[in-house]
């Protein structure tokens, strides 16, 4: 355990945690509603410090990250915990609980690992990463003095002050955004939307690249009237240039619903289309949807095929066919 940060003392001897919206109130020894803060002795801490599920060198498009250093691979670590409850969780194994005798690695070890592996950077995902932001900030750190970069797969359900601690030294998030509905996140995921709303505007001003996903699941988030309103929001207050990337549902957890049919798709990626330069299908696999296209010629920048990527029309940053200074950072 680490001490943690984000927190002050409460009445009759609890402590609140300030990480996130929850703002949980915690008697001595009781954890938090991610799993992992918990109150011991009048203080926060952080029990999952180094404390590691999942660790592999992933394409970064599997983030997903489709403008971000396109075909490298970047090293990704997950812990245990997260700070929502999601009926649908495709990650629920590790998310959904705690193992406190899984593997603890340190920071020096993880950036260590990453240059072994000649990753681009750092991705930290697969669980919730955020409800660990001590051991986060610390890779980071490390990782930035390392020449390499910082990812964040996130829920975005974070409060603005720890979002300014750790933001200047992430280059890079993929955020997902459930629903435009509020009565959604509170029922499905026993959270809400705004916090989520807000992080996403506050990691676009810091600065960081952004790419927002969305699981598509039948009949509670699919409606055309609802891909629409997160489209045109991502367009009012991120940028049209912004990806969106819409997944497939399939029944994992505590969801049984049918999975996504490819129609459904099919008909969010034209409505968000337009009003996004790009928009991407995900998790099944799709004509459409799946390259990198000029948004002033129509030529095809970089193509995919699954997890196989082929840059074929950028020149020096730009279109090779119209010039247009492509929306794609790339290492070089």
């Amino acid at each position: 355990m680490r001490p943690a940060k984000f927190w002050h003392p409460a009445e009759a001897g609890k402590i609140q945690c300030e990480l996130c919206p929850h703002h949980c109130i915690l008697p001595d020894q009781q954890v938090g509603r991610c799993g992992i803060r918990v109150a011991i002795e009048g203080q926060l801490q952080a029990r999952g410090y180094g404390l590691i599920s999942s660790r592999h060198n992933d394409p970064i498009e599997k983030k997903p990250l489709y403008h971000f250093h396109p075909g490298r691979e970047i090293f990704s670590i997950g812990g245990w915990g997260c700070n929502l409850a999601c009926q649908f969780c495709q990650n629920w194994t590790i998310s959904q609980q705690v193992d406190g005798k899984a593997e603890i690695i340190i920071p020096e070890s993880v950036v260590r690992s990453a240059r072994a592996e000649a990753s681009v950077g750092i991705a930290y995902t697969y669980n919730e990463p955020l409800i660990n932001i001590e051991f986060v900030r610390d890779c980071a750190e490390l990782a930035r003095k390392a020449g390499l970069v910082n990812v964040l797969v996130t829920n975005g359900y974070l409060e603005e002050k720890p979002a300014e601690f750790l933001l200047p030294l992430i280059d890079a998030l993929n955020i997902d955004i459930k629903s435009m509905d509020d009565a959604f996140y509170r029922k499905q995921c026993r959270g809400s939307l705004e916090p989520v709303l807000r992080f996403s505007r506050q990691a676009v001003a810091a600065g960081c690249h952004v790419e927002i996903t969305n699981l598509l699941i039948p009949g509670l988030n699919d409606a055309e009237e609802q891909v629409g309103r997160l489209s045109r929001w991502i367009r009012e207050h991120l940028g049209k240039s912004v990806p969106l990337h819409l997944s497939a549902y399939r029944p994992e957890y505590r969801m049984t619903l049918p999975p996504t049919p490819v129609v459904v798709l099919e008909r969010a990626y034209k409505r968000c289309r337009c009003d996004l330069e790009y928009v991407y299908l995900g998790n099944m696999r799709t004509d459409e949807g799946q390259n990198t296209v000029c948004p002033q010629c129509g030529s095809i920048q970089i193509s995919r095929s699954g997890y196989a990527t082929r840059i074929m029309g950028l020149v020096g940053g730009a279109c090779a066919k119209c010039g247009r200074k492509a929306d794609v950072i790339m290492k070089g």
